[in-house]
């Protein structure tokens, strides 16, 4: 997909997200067979021309609307995602490699960690913080037993 500045970027999506893609794009050559963006309006108007951004923006509006959600700007999908490659352990900077950010500080401002989440990994990082220090404590203990017992 080419983006308000133009670099291409890469849009993944689930099996489920593509087979409906894949009607979409069916209903799309119904349409108009010119080759392009790939919301086109089916209006008596613009039939077949490219979904503006106010018309797009207006389209998600209703979606939200008709599933119960209030605040729902078209970005937030992308600030989903890119959270939830910050959840999965993605490096700060494959993160902003893939969302094509040229800093790491446009990254952050797209990811939007809970305190449940940071929770979490602090958790699994004192489960294993605590596992190596038992063990160093072990070993510790089993080195100074051999130390007492050879005398």
């Amino acid at each position: 997909m080419t983006t308000k500045n133009r670099p291409e970027r890469v849009g993944p999506y689930s099996a489920p997200t593509g087979v409906l893609l894949t009607q979409y794009l069916v209903h799309c050559a119904t349409i108009s067979r010119a080759r392009g963006p790939l919301f086109q309006s089916e209006s008596r108007r613009n039939h077949g021309q490219t979904l503006s951004l106010w018309t797009w923006s207006k389209v998600v509006r209703r979606l939200a609307l008709a599933a119960g959600v209030e605040r729902f700007p078209t970005h937030t999908i992308r600030h989903l995602c890119l959270t939830d490659l910050a959840r999965m352990g993605w490096e700060l900077h494959a993160i902003a490699t893939f969302a094509g950010h040229r800093h790491t500080d446009t990254t952050l401002q797209y990811i939007h960690l809970s305190g449940r989440d940071l929770v979490e990994k602090l958790k699994s990082g004192m489960d294993h913080l605590h596992s190596w220090r038992v063990q160093m404590l072990a070993e510790a203990d089993m080195a100074q037993a051999a130390i007492g017992g050879a005398r």
